[in-house]
């Protein structure tokens, strides 16, 4: 059995390590790119695959199991004798390839634990910056990204969203901070790594089919905040994350920082009098003097002010604050920053009513914070629930709720949540069926008057009637352009 516990630098000797990599996307392909590179043999397993990746481990030389191969790799596999298993992070722990591979007392990485380990191909590591959290990761980990750069730092965005982080590690002219996102599966699978800061946004019931328990899926992001060097940010409003980090064991002077959207008490960052301030590391901070960092103008530029984007800005700025980003950076940062398309994206308003594309809100917490930012909402909802029940979600935005359209193929649960607590809400069932959205934009269109808000917050995945939530959001945007003469706001 190799001895992986030496394998700690990209300057370690990995030549002819025997790794079978599960799994041929973009962190599949990264990884088998990567261990080619130190002269690693490697074996890829995957039973789906884009054909431009199949082509290129094929003009690399890398061994791959494909389709039907895949589905019975025991025995190539067997034969190769791996010394260690990389897997992609959609692989669930109860998988076949997992399972065969923990019988066989083999350790199993990710991507991000290689790049742990090859951090210093090219000099100094650069810092590690993480985020995690049931909702909000993407926005926080690009704002904090966008931030530092504009502090005069390479910084690039990666993990789960951006650049594979194995491509930033092999970078010619290196980082200074990688702000890395980490999903619940990334980090299920995660060994040791040393970040400079850490934070966890919020946890709520999200992907329980994959982990199994809620209880799991807890664990698994609080692994984010062992051996924080520096900075432990967490949710005010938000106790679980306080408990994540209370029970973190982290490096020694490793601060707990709160990011709240109202004052900050000492040691976090919020609002107050319409600006975003700092009372955790203000230089000022011995004379109790708060450090206002942006107004509410630079905030606007941003796009559609929610509760929810205003906690991802007060954890971003508490995350760039602990690497010592001045309060100029922030300020600059936040208001030359745009979100991504299809969070709480304003598609159109045309007789005083807001279309909304929210396609981004794959879960029940991401829909809460949409809904909860409107007074009439007509919601279009359904799709893939991931094994999570929606009635609370739909019991606490009862008060929202003008009408529901409900669209995806597991629309039986979403409407028995909705006959049982909100039995006065209009519903309208959106049948299988081409034109999916184009029927459920129509429907919208009747129900919606003055003042109302049409949104597309699903709280659901969207592999089920299209490509992916992007997909989702474009088909809702069209229909909406489309049925209202192609008026833009």
């Amino acid at each position: 059995m190799a001895n992986l516990d030496s394998l700690t630098s990209w300057h370690s000797d990995w030549k002819n390590l025997r790794v079978v990599v599960f799994g041929l996307g973009v962190s599949g392909f990264s990884v088998a790119d990567t261990l080619n590179e130190l002269g690693a043999r490697v074996l890829v397993v995957a039973e789906k695959a884009e054909a431009e990746y199949i082509d290129l481990l094929s003009v690399l030389g890398i061994e791959a199991l494909i389709g039907e191969e895949a589905t019975a790799f025991e025995k190539q596999v067997e034969a190769f004798d791996p010394q260690l298993v990389i897997t992609s992070p959609g692989f669930r722990p109860n998988s076949k390839a997992i399972v065969w591979a923990i019988q066989r007392g083999l350790q199993v990485w990710t991507d991000i634990d290689l790049a742990w380990r090859l951090r210093d191909k090219v000099g100094r590591a650069a810092d590690w910056i993480c985020v995690t959290g049931t909702n909000g990761k993407t926005t926080t980990v690009q704002l904090a990204t966008h931030v530092l750069q504009q502090a005069g730092l390479r910084a690039e965005a990666c993990g789960n969203i951006g650049v594979p982080i194995l491509d930033c590690i092999r970078n010619e002219d290196g980082y200074d901070v990688l702000v890395v996102e980490l999903s619940s599966f990334q980090l299920h699978y995660l060994g040791e790594i040393k970040p400079f800061a850490s934070a966890v946004l919020n946890i709520d019931l999200d992907h329980i089919d994959w982990h199994g328990s809620f209880d799991e899926y807890r664990k698994a992001k609080g692994k984010v905040y062992e051996n924080v060097e520096a900075a432990c940010v967490f949710n005010v409003s938000d106790s679980e994350t306080m408990k994540l980090v209370e029970d973190a064991d982290v490096q020694e002077g490793a601060r707990a920082i709160g990011f709240t959207t109202g004052f900050p008490s000492a040691s976090n960052v919020g609002y107050t009098d319409g600006m975003l301030v700092d009372n955790a590391y203000s230089p000022n901070r011995s004379n109790k003097e708060i450090e206002c960092l942006a107004e509410f103008s630079d905030i606007e530029q941003i796009g559609v002010v929610t509760k929810h984007l205003l906690q991802n800005i007060a954890a971003a700025t508490a995350l760039v604050r602990a690497y010592g980003v001045p309060a100029a950076a922030v300020a600059a940062g936040i208001s030359s920053f745009k979100l991504d398309a299809h969070r709480i994206q304003l598609v159109l308003e045309a007789e005083s009513i807001s279309w909304i594309d929210d396609s981004k809100a794959t879960n029940p917490h991401a829909a809460a914070a949409s809904l909860s930012s409107f007074d009439s909402v007509v919601w279009i909802v359904g799709g893939l629930l991931k094994g999570v029940d929606i009635t609370p979600l739909v019991l606490s935005s009862v008060s929202k709720l003008k009408a529901a359209i409900v669209i995806g193929v597991e629309r039986e649960p979403v409407l028995a949540a909705l006959a049982s607590v909100a039995p006065n809400v209009p519903v309208i069932e959106i049948g299988d069926g081409e034109d999916v959205m184009l029927r459920a934009v129509t429907a919208a269109k009747t129900l919606a008057g003055s003042g109302d808000t049409v949104l597309l917050a699903p709280a659901s995945a969207s592999m089920d009637q299209f490509k992916d939530y992007a997909d989702r959001g474009r088909q809702f945007a069209d229909a909406v352009l489309r049925l209202n003469g192609g008026q833009h706001g």
